[in-house]
């Protein structure tokens, strides 16, 4: 049986981690700032699944590898900070082609460098690692209470950030018959990825 009263605590935990800008959050700016809403949509369940596989990884022990093997960590973190200078690259290289055409882009794409660039965060297993065993409760199947929480923070974040990242997708619907304007735009999102990518290197040479 589970333990559903820990959920008040346990979303409130939540967005105490959320409500903070952080890696997922800009990413989602970006995203919405660069491509407009739909790949904002596409970009957070691709976020999602990460965050889900991550999670799922925690209810059954594979996290453990990572806790005791820390430099399997930064080896994800070299790999996610390539990926953003990459997007970055790729942004500022579209920037210079904007207004050009509709600059959708091609379905399924948002998605997986959404789920890319959150499964290159290894920060997300950590904080499952150190924060869910913390509400298992009175649970009788802890495995069980375990994914409820994985669903439930992962439900919380795709709500939330989505919402920005369609937010922020309104600047560019309004944008993007502007060349000036749709250029502008990528070239923010491009300063995002970079930003993000330092902020990698950064915790990996502290």
């Amino acid at each position: 049986m589970l333990d559903v009263t820990v959920l008040p605590a346990f979303v409130a935990v939540i967005m105490l981690f959320l409500a903070p800008p952080g890696p997922d959050m800009a990413y989602m700016v970006a995203v919405g700032l660069g491509d407009g809403r739909t790949a904002a949509v596409r970009a957070i369940l691709g976020i999602g699944t990460a965050m889900s596989v991550y999670a799922a990884a925690v209810v059954l022990g594979v996290g453990r590898l990572a806790e005791t093997h820390p430099a399997l960590l930064d080896v994800v973190k070299v790999i996610g900070a390539a990926y953003l200078v990459w997007l970055a690259f790729t942004t500022f290289r579209g920037a210079r082609h904007a207004g050009e055409g509709s600059g959708a882009q091609p379905s399924g794409r948002a998605f997986r460098r959404g789920f890319l660039v959150a499964i290159a965060n290894p920060k997300i297993i950590l904080f499952y690692l150190a924060v869910l065993p913390q509400f298992v409760g009175e649970a009788s199947n802890p495995s069980a209470q375990l994914a409820m929480l994985g669903a439930v923070n992962v439900g919380t974040e795709v709500l939330l950030y989505g919402t920005i990242g369609v937010l922020a997708g309104t600047f560019h619907e309004r944008f993007r018959r502007s060349r000036r304007g749709s250029a502008v735009l990528s070239g923010m999102a491009g300063v995002v990825y970079l930003v993000l990518a330092a902020v990698i290197v950064a915790e990996l040479v502290r």
